[in-house]
Formats: structure tokens, sequence, C-alpha cells
């Protein structure tokens, strides 16, 4: 069977970028060993465009966010299913230094789309820990992420364009006219691994980092349902009672195992944002492919131009993946360039390295 485009991968940037690509008319062929500890599904779902403790914008935040209310709009009324939800982030200042670090920073244009309030003392709510304030987030929430995976698995099984198993490189072949995996042809491959890229042959060269992160799943009968938490961690409301608390980054071993050490850590951590009695439900862990530059790893091959990867979101796939699935789409069909930030390319002497050692290709 012949196919425009096979995609690697069906974690959320797969997901999204195989969605994009069929919008766009192409048959697209999905392969995917169904993993539930995979990054994705674990996580949180959180869109946040305000990043880390330097209170910078999170890069492109004004071409993400539009991007991604309209793609998970849109496949909200294509299943008629909720999967984002609107909220504001509440990121409490952890001492009078950060305090004075976002009222140094928040003179900056560009910040009253995504400013709801800031405050230099406590706000008040019950039974939170902010002493020094915080400061209110907009245009941020969070998407059910294992929720969207299923309907668009779903979708792709009864359409017969998913192959729910495990890729096998060996079986991998390049041609003239693009690629063949045992009989399945397409002009274009798309690996979209996660983490897995550090074993695939031909893009191992890349900066990729994988990162375990684990999550809580915790109830809490009378915590305040009406935004999401950021304090070393955050708390991410998910029905009735129950909330997410995640998550943690370690580099160090990173295996999908939930951790003693990882489970006290965001125990504690929920405990300086709250004096709320809790109760741990659920406990997960999965890897993140976190990346040198914090930048996604986008673009084809530089020697194999019917390869490519779409890869490197990390922690901010939510935000970053519909923008950057729409723009990839575009530039496989000759129609743009990849943008220099994310591009592959940016790492080519990584490459040369890589081959040097070898003498031969990949």
């Amino acid at each position: 069977m012949k196919y425009d485009f096979i995609v690697v991968g069906h974690g959320l940037a797969g997901a999204i970028l195989s969605y994009t690509l069929r919008k766009r008319g192409h048959q697209v062929l999905v392969i995917d060993e169904p993993r539930p500890s995979s990054a994705s599904r674990v996580a949180a779902g959180l869109l946040n465009p305000v990043a880390g403790k330097r209170f910078a914008k999170s890069w492109m935040a004004d071409e993400f966010i539009p991007a991604a209310d309209a793609f998970y709009a849109e496949l909200e009324a294509r299943f008629g299913q909720e999967l984002f939800t609107h909220k504001p982030i509440y990121k409490i200042f952890s001492s009078i230094e950060e305090q004075n670090t976002w009222m140094a920073r928040s003179g900056n244009e560009g910040w009253n789309d995504f400013i709801l309030g800031t405050y230099t003392q406590r706000t008040g709510q019950p039974d939170i820990h902010d002493p020094y304030g915080g400061l209110m987030i907009g245009r941020a929430g969070n998407l059910l992420v294992e929720t969207m995976l299923h309907l668009l698995t779903e979708e792709l099984l009864a359409q017969g364009l998913l192959l729910p198993e495990r890729f096998e490189m060996d079986e991998l072949q390049l041609t003239s006219q693009g690629v063949k995996y045992k009989e399945y042809e397409a002009r274009h491959l798309v690996f979209c691994e996660g983490f897995q890229v550090i074993h695939n042959p031909y893009f191992r060269w890349l900066p990729v980092q994988p990162t375990k992160g684990e999550v809580l799943e915790v109830q809490a009968q009378n915590f305040n349902p009406e935004c999401i938490y950021n304090k070393a961690v955050y708390v991410v409301p998910i029905g009735g009672s129950r909330f997410l608390v995640g998550a943690t980054y370690d580099w160090r071993e990173p295996d999908e195992q939930p951790s003693a050490e990882g489970r006290q850590e965001l125990a504690t951590r929920f405990s300086q944002i709250t004096s709320q009695h809790f109760s741990i439900t659920n406990h997960r862990a999965g890897i993140r492919p976190a990346v040198r530059d914090r930048k996604p790893l986008v673009g084809v091959h530089p020697q194999y131009p019917q390869l490519s990867v779409f890869n490197g979101m990390g922690s901010k796939g939510v935000l970053m993946a519909p923008y950057l699935a729409q723009h990839f789409a575009a530039a496989l069909a000759g129609e743009a360039e990849v943008m220099p930030d994310i591009r592959i390319s940016r790492y080519l002497s990584l490459y040369y390295d890589y081959i040097k050692p070898q003498n031969t290709q990949p």
C-alpha cells in the first residue's frame, strides 16, 4: 500500500502532526506501539505563556497560543467532547526577590494579553501559602492529552491508518521513490518518537536529553479548582476534588518507574502551596525529550531527504505543537522553509562528528 507520509510515533507531537497532514489531504499511515507510560499520556497538558523563574514570555507565545486555541477547539467540535480548559495560572512568588524580579520585568511591552493581575501580598485564598503574593496569568489552561490521543487513535484505527505495533528499524528501506516499510510505501517518513530518538540510527546525533518526570494525582476536598497553581510544581484541577501535581525533572536515571523520592518531592512541594489535607490516589512517570537549547528539533535529514524528525518540545508540546505542525506540514509540501530556530541543521556539526568515526552512513 502507498501513502504520502508514514509517521512513526503517536504521542502529542506525532498525533498533532499526523492529523494536520491528513487535514491537508495527505494519505498518512501512523505506526505506534501503545505505551501507557509515554510522556504524553502522563503529562497534565499544561499550556503556560510564561516561562521559568525569570518571568519571560514563552518563545513565540503570540503565534503559538492562537494556533493552539484554534486547533483544540477544532478537535472538540470534531469529537463533540471538551478537551481543553481555559484556566488562569496563579504563579506564587516564593520570595521577595522573585517578586522584585517580576516587578522589574512587568513594564516590558507585550504582557497585556497574558497578565490578569499582580499581587504583592497574600490574596486571602483559604489554605493557600502565598505570603509574597503572586502573578495571575491569563490565556493559559490544560489539555486532556490522554483523552485527545485516545480519540485520534480510535479514528485512525477505524480508518485503517494505524499500525499499533513497535516500529522495526531493520524493516525500513530507503528507495528512490521514498521509503518502504514491510509492505507499506510512502514518499516520506517522519519520526516523532520522543526520547526514543536517542536509539534512532538516523537521528541519534541530535542533542536529546531524556528527562524523567513524575506526576501525582491527589484528592483534596476543599482546594480551590478555579485556577492552576504554580510554585516549583504545578497543581492542575482535573475534575471534582482531583488534582495533578507535577512534575519532577530527573536526567540522571531516566526510567519510567515512579520513585519514592519523586513521590516525596511532589507531596512536599504541594504542602508548600497549601495547608489543605490531601491523599495521593495515583503516581505516574514518563520521559520527555529535552533539548540543549530548549528549542524543538524539526527538519529533514541532512543526507536522506526521505526522512525527517518532529521532536524535542519537552514540556511545551501543548503550546507549540499545533503551530509547528502546520508550519512543518507546509515545509514538507514545499510551501515554506523550516524556521531557523528549530531546524535540525543548527546541529549539523554533531552529525558530521557522528558519522566521522564510523566512516559509514547510518
